[in-house]
Order: C-alpha cells, then structure tokens, then sequence
C-alpha cells in the first residue's frame, strides 16, 4: 500500500510539471502547430539561395553572354521569388507597378518578360537577369546592378574565362566586356 501511494505521488508531481492533458487539448496543439510552423518556416527562408538581380537593356543578348560566355547553368526560379503569386489571389497578374494609369499596350505585353532569366552563379547564390536597363553610350548593352558583390563575382568569371575587360572605375565599379559579337557591354554598379 505505501509503495502504491509513493507511486502515485512520484506520478503527480511529474503531472505538475509535464502536464500531459493541456499539451493534447485544442490550445496545446494549436501552439504546437504554430511552433512547427515557424520553425518550418526559419528553416526554408535560411536556406533560400542569395539573389541577386542585374537589369539589362536587351534579354536575348544577356542570354548569350550569361549562358554562353559566362557558362552559367541556367537555376530554378527560387520559391521565395515567384512571381505568379498574384493569380493565386483571384487578381489578374498584374502588378499595380507596372501598370500607369491609362492601361496601354506596352504595359501590358511585357508581363512575361518580367520574370527574366535565372543563373547560378555560386553554390547558394543565383542570379536575376530582368528587363529594365537603358542602352549605355554609343548603344551599348548596359547591365545594371545595385550589388557590388555580384559585379566583383561577374567579375571574376569574366576574368576566369580569359574575355577581353576593361575596368573604367573601381567605385562604384563599372567595368567593359566584349561579347563573341564584338558587342560591348557595359557593366555598372549604380549606388543607392
């Protein structure tokens, strides 16, 4: 008898702590969810690749020096950065930013450009090329980027692959590549 009453006080003071009713009732589960939500989400943004995104004045002409001078291997567009998000939603597709105020025809033909092009350009790195970018001096094929980082890796992968460069200026860096065209582009970083 007195080892079924210290068993049961040995079982009740583990109750006080680990209280195993609450944990399965509606609100225990709803904050185990929530919990397994969250960590499911910390995990996936963690392992999103980097982007980063260079605008261009012509797409085809980025294909080409991307995928076939640079030789980079075309990537996924990364789950983070789709864009089809809107039709999800019931909407049109269509993203107020794009559009003006009097709907024409060049802003709306362009919503599948929009996306553009995607490279890997490291191991969880990729790189977005969009439309956007205006043609450089003497009609140049202009490639704009906001990173730094991303112009020093292109860099480095023209340097790599032996192309004829010219650096103009290291800050912000703004650098020559000729394509198998003879066409030259320009390579820009544009400060904020």
């Amino acid at each position: 008898m007195a080892i079924v009453t210290q068993l049961t006080l040995t079982s009740l003071y583990l109750g006080a702590f680990l209280p195993i009713d609450s944990i399965f009732s509606t609100q225990g589960i709803m904050v185990m969810l929530l919990a397994a939500y969250g960590l499911a989400m910390w995990m996936f943004l963690t392992s999103a690749p980097k982007v980063y995104t260079v605008m261009v004045s012509d797409l085809e002409v980025a294909r080409q020096f991307y995928e076939g001078l640079l030789e980079l291997n075309v990537a996924d567009v990364p789950l983070h950065y789709y864009y089809n998000y809107e039709q999800t939603l019931g909407t049109a597709g269509i993203d107020p930013l794009y559009m003006s105020a009097t709907p024409t025809v060049t802003a709306t033909t362009n919503l599948g450009a929009r996306e553009g092009l995607w490279y890997q350009l490291k191991k969880n790195t990729q790189l977005h090329i969009i439309t956007g970018a205006s043609h450089g001096y003497k009609n140049r094929q202009r490639h704009v980027c906001f990173d730094s980082e991303c112009l020093e890796e292109l860099l480095l992968r023209v340097e790599s692959r032996r192309l004829k460069y010219k650096v103009r200026r290291k800050k912000p860096l703004n650098f020559l590549v000729k394509d198998l065209d003879d066409r030259i582009i320009e390579m820009v970083e544009v400060k904020n």
